[in-house]
């Protein structure tokens, strides 16, 4: 009982600070805090293997002149597009409507905001999940076994998002340039998603409403002066339709493959990785799967990365009904019950980023889950 009330009353004065690893990090600090150590059997699960192990390489799809392909070049780009949301549930896309320099200054607007005093991000501070922008290191903080070695920004830009002014001043303007590049990117890959389950080019974009709503989300990882102790963020799925990441060159990315290994996702220039989220895996039946990937800490850096979280926010997260899709002539049931984004949503704040792969959020919408739970 000592312990765990020693333990909150760090966590209690870490977030107090308001100024995130980051200001750690400014103080000089040379050992990592016990409230980031992670138990070794969750640093060292799985082993490292290169990104083309067994053939299960993280493809690069080339998305250059979607608007011309032939039938014929359109059906390779859907087939490969599908083999990777089946297999490894990540690919990354070059070639397409994200100018290089939106990407190089949106990296450089989130490392700008995340480098600036602590008095200038602390007025965005807060825990508070009915804003539209917020600051904070570890949404879970009070609630994961150990926190993770990263700092966020996070901004809900769709469907109804803040006003410019709400925006950092390091953010603004790039931040909403680079919302609307992104949005093309996901119609396109929504487009060859749709045909990869069998259905018209529209129908994940309009009749489940996938491209509705987008949130970006800026992380930092500092250098780690101990990064065998501790983590940037633990394995995890996304709670997403699908995610669209802009990573810089530093690396420590990586995705869990069926055989048990990590796989490394490298920084392709001028690539965006696209992965998966547990909403799509309910939605595709279980034909497209969302897998458990984390950021290794370093001790170089900082690492930036902005995520495009692609989900619906607000109001409309609790009216659509998202059921899974079987396909004509299939024989499995469906293997999930309906449920709403706010639903989902819900489950995967009460888990958290635990580490734990045996139950995901997801599975507590399993009719198989809902069988023994009513046993």
């Amino acid at each position: 009982m000592a312990c765990e009330l020693d333990r909150l009353q760090e966590l209690v004065a870490f977030d107090e600070t308001k100024a995130g690893v980051k200001g750690l990090v400014d103080a000089g600090v040379t050992a990592v805090p016990t409230i980031f150590h992670h138990p070794p059997e969750s640093l060292t699960l799985g082993n490292s293997a290169p990104a083309h192990h067994e053939g299960l390489a993280i493809p690069v799809i080339d998305l250059g002149g979607d608007s011309s392909w032939t039938p014929s070049q359109r059906a390779e780009v859907v087939g490969r597009v599908k083999a990777a949301a089946e297999t490894v549930g990540f690919f990354q896309v070059v070639n397409h409507s994200v100018t290089k320099a939106a990407m190089s200054q949106m990296l450089a607007a989130v490392r700008s905001f995340h480098e600036e005093s602590g008095e200038a991000k602390r007025p965005y501070h807060t825990r508070d999940r009915g804003r539209h922008v917020r600051y904070h290191s570890n949404f879970d903080l009070f609630q994961s076994p150990a926190a993770n070695w990263r700092d966020t920004l996070y901004v809900e830009m769709m469907p109804t998002g803040p006003a410019p002014d709400e925006i950092p001043p390091a953010c603004r303007g790039i931040m909403e340039e680079y919302t609307n590049l992104v949005q093309g990117v996901g119609g396109t890959v929504l487009g060859l998603l749709s045909e990869a389950l069998g259905l018209q080019r529209g129908h994940l974009e309009q009749e489940a409403g996938c491209l509705e709503g987008l949130a970006v989300v800026g992380h930092y990882y500092p250098a780690c002066p101990e990064p065998h102790l501790t983590i940037g963020t633990t394995r995890h799925t996304d709670p997403s339709f699908f995610t669209v990441l802009l990573q810089d060159g530093v690396g420590g990315l990586q995705v869990l493959l069926r055989d048990g290994t990590w796989a490394d996702v490298p920084a392709v220039p001028g690539a965006l990785v696209v992965n998966i989220g547990d909403y799509l895996q309910l939605i595709s039946n279980d034909r497209f799967r969302s897998v458990d990937h984390r950021v290794l800490s370093k001790s170089v850096g900082p690492r930036v990365s902005v995520a495009c979280f692609f989900r619906t926010h607000g109001e409309a997260a609790s009216r659509r009904v998202h059921r899974p899709i079987v396909a004509d002539g299939d024989a499995s049931r469906p293997r999930y019950r309906s449920a709403t984004v706010e639903e989902m949503d819900r489950q995967y704040m009460a888990k958290g980023l635990d580490g734990r792969s045996t139950v995901s959020a997801l599975d507590h919408f399993s009719h198989m889950c809902c069988v023994c739970e009513l046993n």
